[in-house]
Order: C-alpha cells, then sequence, then structure tokens
C-alpha cells in the first residue's frame, strides 16, 4: 500500500487529478478505475472520484496484483484479406471483440489470429520435417 499526505501544493483538488501528481505511474483514468473499486481511500473512507482533498489527509493507494491473461487459441471465422511470413490483414467484422478484457476473456480478434498462426506454426514444422528427412 502506498500512502500520501495531503499538504499546501496538493490542497483543494479533486483525487483523480491528484493521484497522478503523487504517483507519476497512475494515469488519471486508472486512477478513477482504483477510486470507483476502493483500491484508493481518502482517511481509509472510499471516496467518489470528483471528491476534493484537504491539507492532511491520507491517501492509501492499493494497487491490485495483475492477473495474467490467458490467450487461448480459437477458431473463430473471420475474412483473411492478405497474409505473409510477417502480416496477416483481416476483415474484422462489425461486433467482434478486438481482444479479451473483463467480460470477453474469449471469442476475440486476437484468439482468432492465435489460432490462425498456430496451424501455420504447425504446418511450417511439418514441412521443415518433411524436407529434412529426404
Amino acid at each position: 500500500m502506498q500512502k500520501y499526505i495531503i499538504d499546501e501544493k496538493t490542497k483543494n483538488n479533486r483525487i483523480d487529478k491528484i493521484i497522478p501528481i503523487l504517483n507519476p505511474q497512475i494515469t488519471r483514468q486508472v486512477a478513477q478505475r482504483l477510486i470507483e473499486s476502493g483500491n484508493i481511500k481518502v482517511n481509509e473512507k472510499k471516496v467518489k472520484v470528483s471528491y476534493k482533498v484537504s491539507i492532511g489527509e491520507e491517501i492509501n493507494i492499493i494497487i491490485p496484483e495483475v492477473k495474467e491473461a490467458k490467450i487461448v487459441p480459437q477458431d473463430i471465422d473471420i475474412q483473411v484479406l492478405y497474409e505473409d511470413k510477417d502480416i496477416i490483414v483481416v476483415n474484422k467484422s462489425k461486433g467482434l471483440v478486438v481482444h479479451p478484457a473483463n467480460g470477453n476473456p474469449d471469442g476475440t480478434l486476437v484468439n482468432a489470429l492465435m489460432n490462425i498462426c498456430n496451424r501455420k506454426f504447425i504446418w511450417n514444422r511439418r514441412a521443415n520435417k518433411t524436407r529434412n528427412s529426404t
């Protein structure tokens, strides 16, 4: 947990604007999410994003542990417009989520691309084994 005390320079500002000043590694947008989730408190109390801080108040910031996303290849029908050894160009259909996130852990464009790349990798390995055995 990170602790900060509001001083003369930071008083009377919104909490979401002060956090990036206190900790430059936290953006305002991230600060807003941390405030809304209760991971940033003032004097051990949950506050709103618009809360204005006063001199002497204690700000506690808890940075939750980052959960590693596991991206699983999935056979999702996407239109491949062009493909070579370095690039895959697709026509992303409307409504297809681009990458896994909260609420969309799979069924995304990234899952489909992982499937294409895995198939290509396996095919190349088989082709190389065949060439090397002759």
